[in-house]
């Protein structure tokens, strides 16, 4: 098993991955199941090098693109006149690289006010026919970066108020984009302007690459910008990180709580490094919002911990944590079991330690686990906000309620271990499910459950939103979606199932996913049971199923079995055929109310 690559981890050398490119790129080949993606890069300057980047970083996340790669400055005729190969290569991503260089005019001085408004629509509307006429002809999401600032000012500071100003302009420029990403699906914003300006502008904008090469940056910040492209896709396609795992000691306060006593700990406004590790942890809270799950792993005593966690200048406080391990016992063991209890991959989390001996153990015996190289503290933010574990491309009402979600899990457990027969248990939560049909108000969540869900998966696709949006405006497919509610609360829509109608009695299950909160709730039989009625209703007569292994999905290996599907084949992967003849079929939920 190939790992993903410190390498390529934020803080990382762009020169030595220029270098070592095709080393590298060879490595993160042998990485079992990659999916596969058509990546279109419409460049208005030179991206040769920009796609060589964009490789290697989609190869670390698991992602293996395919690309097209637009004429040098030929990204407007591409997309708007057409190109048969593009046309042909059918991309699921199309990146639009464009920078300041692109922008056909610019203010004069004296250009009055009304000129000036008519240059700026001037631009934006070139853009926007660009990206109407690529969303018009194909099923694919688009990428348009942003502008970044020029590296000079005319005018001086007032290059950014006056409208005759390139600052000013740019900014306007780029809102009228943001504006248009604001209100349509499927479009996001690159934002090189913030990469830039991180990176350094004066060094970005190196005119010895522009005027030798025509590239729009200096080389050497290529893989800047290549990693925050990477990053958008990682996580169109379900790869960001769920949660944190979290040191305490030295990392969400100063001191250590069992030695120095909680009134001796670091943090708050009093002195300078407590606001450090406060503003770290109002960082932490941030993402709990944004539906990120904080856990604690810490070698202390239990009271120990939740006494530092109690201090009275600190944000976070124990209710914000789903599962809190303060013991002696190992970190790697602990991390493992958080995962177990979450019903969570290990490689879901993001492990936060100050001590580099225990992010070298995590990271050792954990797969895919991201253990950040954090240094001092006032670093902490800027090396985990830099590596965007949790880049947002989509965000819905579950990701609100996730923490809600999981302590109402934890409540269920509780109550199950009041049962001596499980099927009581499941009639005493009175769980009353909706399935239907694909509606509009669920398709992002459909989407993100589709690229979130890897155990409970049986063919691991992955759908975009535009992939989905397809789907639900096909009569080819049955497509239906399963929310769960019972008496802790609302579980939101949990499971997806789509299936492709063939030869008019066949239907092939493309994907059937359900999130691993609702495991062994019997709500896959509530869904079987409705699938098959309106396969019935279509006069299918027959359903396929598929299972294709990974290292994630082993717990349904058995699941077309345990619904009494027929194995009809086996290849040399290990991927299996199913078949169930629908003539006898009896439902099989009786604890689920079904509406």
């Amino acid at each position: 098993m190939v790992k993903s690559m410190n390498e390529l981890e934020y803080p990382f050398d762009s020169e030595f991955l220029i270098k070592n490119k095709k080393k590298i790129k060879k490595q993160l080949l042998q990485k079992e199941n990659l999916l596969s993606k058509n990546i279109a890069i419409l460049g208005g300057s030179t991206t040769s090098e920009i796609k060589n980047m964009l490789e290697i970083f989609l190869l670390n996340y698991g992602i293996k693109p395919n690309f097209y790669e637009s004429e040098y400055n030929k990204f407007y005729e591409d997309a708007v006149f057409g190109n048969e190969k593009l046309n042909n290569f059918n991309p699921d991503i199309i990146y639009i690289h464009t920078t300041n260089r692109n922008i056909t005019n610019y203010p004069s001085v004296l250009d009055d006010n009304k000129t000036v408004e008519e240059m700026l629509q001037a631009e934006y509307t070139k853009f926007e026919k660009v990206w109407n006429s690529l969303l018009k002809n194909f099923n694919a999401t688009i990428i348009q970066n942003n502008f970044e600032y020029p590296y000079y000012r005319l005018l001086g500071n007032k290059d950014a108020s006056d409208i005759h100003g390139r600052i000013n302009f740019i900014t306007r420029l780029n809102q009228k984009f943001y504006d248009y990403a604001n209100t349509t699906k499927n479009f996001f914003i690159n934002d090189i302007n913030y990469v830039s300006s991180c990176y350094g502008l004066d060094k970005w904008a190196n005119q010895f690459y522009w005027h030798m090469y025509k590239y729009a940056m200096e080389v050497p910040a290529i893989p800047y910008l290549a990693f925050n492209i990477a990053n958008i896709i990682k996580s169109i396609y379900g790869k960001n990180k769920k949660a944190f795992v979290l040191d305490l000691d030295n990392t969400l306060w100063g001191g250590i709580v069992g030695d120095d006593g909680v009134d001796n700990l670091s943090i708050g406004p009093e002195v300078p490094s407590g606001q450090v590790y406060l503003e770290f942890q109002q960082y932490l809270k941030e993402h709990k919002k944004l539906g990120i799950i904080l856990n604690v792993n810490s070698k202390n005593d239990y009271e120990n911990a939740i006494a530092g966690l109690n201090h009275p200048a600190g944000n976070l406080k124990p209710e914000d944590f789903i599962i809190i391990k303060a013991n002696w016992n190992p970190k790697n063991i602990n991390t493992k079991d958080i995962a177990e209890e979450l019903n969570l991959g290990a490689d879901s989390f993001v492990f936060v330690d100050d001590n580099p001996a225990e992010r070298k153990i995590v990271k050792t015996y954990i797969e895919g686990i991201a253990t950040p190289e954090i240094d001092i503290p006032e670093n902490y933010i800027r090396i985990i906000d830099k590596n965007a574990y949790f880049e947002v491309t989509n965000f819905s009402e579950e990701d609100i309620k996730k923490t809600e979600l999981y302590k109402d899990n934890a409540k269920r457990s509780q109550m199950m271990a009041t049962f001596d027969n499980y099927d009581d248990y499941l009639k005493s939560l009175k769980m009353v499910a909706e399935i239907s049909t694909f509606k509009p108000i669920y398709l992002e969540r459909i989407s993100q459950l589709s690229n979130k869900s890897n155990q409970f998966n049986l063919t691991t696709k992955r759908y975009s939103l535009a992939d989905i949006e397809e789907v639900a405006n096909s009569d080819d497919y049955i497509k239906i979606y399963g929310k769960l509610e019972d008496i802790f609360g609302d579980n939101g829509v949990i499971t997806v199932v789509i299936g492709n109608i063939k030869n008019k009695t066949e239907l092939h299950l493309d994907l059937w996913i359900m999130s691993c909160r609702v495991l062994k709730r019997n709500m896959e039989l509530a869904m079987m049971d409705e699938l098959v009625k309106r396969a019935t209703a279509k006069k299918i007569t027959t359903i396929y199923g598929y299972y294709y292994p990974t290292q994630k999905n082993k717990m349904v290996k058995d699941f077309y079995d345990d619904l009494g599907f027929e194995l009809v084949s086996t290849d040399s992967k290990g991927n299996k055929t199913y078949k169930l003849e629908l003539a006898n079929y009896e439902n099989k939920n009786n604890v689920i109310e079904v509406i």
